[in-house]
């Protein structure tokens, strides 16, 4: 799906996002420009840098529910991560280059499953031949006859004759073993067991930058047991099936892939990147935050990561950040932080209109989940539309009278309206709800006529 047009984007996005139409098409455009770089003349493809993206708008406007979604609808390799994470190279921490690591880990394994996938037919022929091989030890060749004139007897046909027996036997038990007939039989697997301990490392500076993949070399210095276990044929196929297909990968061509991937079409997006902005500079516990910045400024740029798979270079990956940024602004990163995220876009507030679409609209619609759940007890409930206007009403009202948590504030809404129904379910014997407009107004009245109550339950 890498090769969707922007309008198709969207309209996949629409499917569980409610408005925010702009940020939308900026991040269609983003993704498409990545398919179009790769169309580009060679000399040319590496001078196009990507167009990194800030989302801004108050929390659960939709922000992380975009890239969450973008995720499922790229190929590309996606990683999300919180900015508020990392910590000034200096401190005890994360630093930043580890969620390009992180980014690449994630994108290897996918190809290594790939991989596996690809090569689990042979892998499962070789395992079945391993299994008949236990199932049936090869037996010695038998001698011919004393009373037979071993120079009157081609040696062919005494080889013949003594794999004949075999050879039949092994046939039908692959046969049995396809069909299934061996499946609760009992046979004994050696398992090669890893005695792995336990070993954190801290360290300001990342192992990997030193070129030491400490995981692999305890792995490899550790004595390898071998455990006999009796278990039935099938799963004793499975884990057999499964050590074949490991050996079929090959490793190095996936490393390689997995680089080129990431390097080409990464996707990585920044979550609450307001945190790491302070405007009244470096002081207190806040200390870390501008040295942050700094740090992220050269993998935003294109800079080179040393890691345990080889170095991988920043300079065509796609950086999308996001940001409530309601006690400071995007102008209080620093300039060249801010010089390095040419698209700015700005999310909209959401209110009773957006969250009736929110509620009914979406495919993954809060309604729709609640009535699945209930469902799975023999419960049906009906929703009228009065009600759910009353749902959307309450929400912008708290939401106006609290904090702005957007369309978060839904869910805690649908619990609370709901909890006595969840609570009873089983043991009910009117199996049909209707929830209107007053059960609703009834419900959160007191509630939400008192203020102090209203924050700590709503």
């Amino acid at each position: 799906m890498s090769d969707l047009k922007p309008i198709e984007i969207v309209r996949e996005l629409d499917k569980y996002i409610i408005g925010q139409d702009k940020a939308k098409r900026s991040v269609a455009i983003a993704l498409r420009n990545r398919w179009r770089r790769r169309q580009v003349d060679p000399e040319l493809r590496d001078e196009i840098a990507p167009k990194n993206i800030i989302l801004i708008g108050p929390t659960g406007v939709g922000k992380t529910e975009i890239a969450r979604r973008l995720a499922n609808l790229t190929d590309s390799p996606f990683y999300k991560v919180e900015a508020s994470k990392f910590t000034e190279v200096g401190y005890v921490g994360r630093d930043v280059e580890s969620m390009v690591r992180d980014l690449l880990e994630l994108t290897v394994n996918k190809l290594k499953s790939e991989e596996r996938d690809a090569v689990k037919e042979k892998a499962r022929q070789i395992a079945e031949e391993r299994m008949l091989d236990l199932l049936l030890p090869k037996s010695q060749p038998s001698q011919p006859s004393q009373n037979t004139d071993a120079k009157d007897t081609p040696l062919g046909l005494v080889t013949e004759n003594a794999m004949e027996a075999p050879s039949s036997t092994r046939e039908k038990l692959r046969q049995m073993l396809k069909n299934g007939k061996l499946d609760n039989r009992f046979v004994d697997l050696d398992i090669t067991e890893k005695n792995m301990p336990v070993v954190e490392i801290f360290s300001n500076v990342g192992m990997e930058e030193m070129g030491i993949n400490f995981k692999d070399m305890l792995g490899n210095l550790m004595p390898k047991n071998t455990k006999r276990r009796k278990m039935k044929v099938v799963e004793a196929l499975e884990i057999l099936a499964d050590e074949e297909a490991k050996g079929l990968v090959d490793m190095d061509r996936v490393t390689q892939k997995a680089i080129e991937k990431v390097e080409q079409s990464g996707i990585i997006f920044l979550d609450e990147i307001d945190k790491i902005s302070s405007k009244n500079g470096g002081q207190g516990p806040n200390i870390s935050r501008e040295g942050v910045q700094r740090d992220l400024l050269p993998i935003v740029e294109g800079s080179t990561i040393t890691t345990k798979y080889g170095p991988v270079k920043s300079d065509h990956i796609l950086f999308i950040a996001s940001g409530a940024f309601h006690s400071c602004k995007p102008s209080d990163l620093i300039p060249e932080l801010q010089g390095r995220f040419p698209i700015r876009v700005e999310l909209n507030a959401l209110g009773a209109v957006e969250f009736i679409r929110i509620l009914t609209e979406p495919k993954n619609a809060l309604i729709l989940q609640y009535l699945a759940l209930l469902r799975t007890e023999g419960v049906e409930v009906i929703f009228e539309d009065g009600a759910i206007q009353e749902i959307a009403q309450v929400a912008e009202d708290v939401n106006n009278q609290t904090e702005n948590i957007g369309a978060r504030r839904l869910h805690t809404l649908m619990e609370c309206l709901l909890e006595d129904i969840l609570f009873e379910a089983p043991d009910m014997d009117n199996k049909k709800i209707i929830i209107n407009g007053d059960y609703v107004a009834n419900k959160f009245k007191n509630i939400k006529d008192d203020q102090d109550l209203s924050r700590f339950i709503l």
